[in-house]
């Protein structure tokens, strides 16, 4: 099971004239960040614990902002350095989301 990250200019699938263009895709730390979500699985308490590692998950840019405070902590709880690696990555895709205006990360899980 893994967890791989699209940013998109605009909410995918996109307009049939104008289709979301993808800006970034992580593919390189799926099962790490799988691993590193499922102990921040908490959904009320927190945007990452609604990531679903089996189906897709989408942010808005302030879904991303709200995740990307949670990442600190997630840091923390991570068990290997794969995991902080995969969770450094998200932030920074959190980040680039949260500051561009439109865009949408994708969760995708498997």
């Amino acid at each position: 099971m893994g967890i791989e990250l699209a940013l998109y200019d605009r909410r995918p699938p996109g307009h049939r004239k104008r289709p979301a263009v993808e800006l970034h895709l992580s593919l390189g730390h799926g099962d790490a960040l799988a691993a590193a979500l499922a102990a921040h699985a908490h959904p009320t308490g927190h945007r990452l614990g609604r990531v679903d590692p089996y189906g897709d998950t989408l942010f808005n840019e302030q879904d991303a902002a709200a995740a990307l405070a949670e990442t600190a902590a997630l840091l923390d709880r991570c068990a290997t350095e794969a995991q902080r690696a995969a969770v450094r990555d998200l932030a920074e895709v959190l980040a680039t989301c949260a500051g561009t205006p439109g865009s949408w990360l994708c969760f995708l899980g498997d």
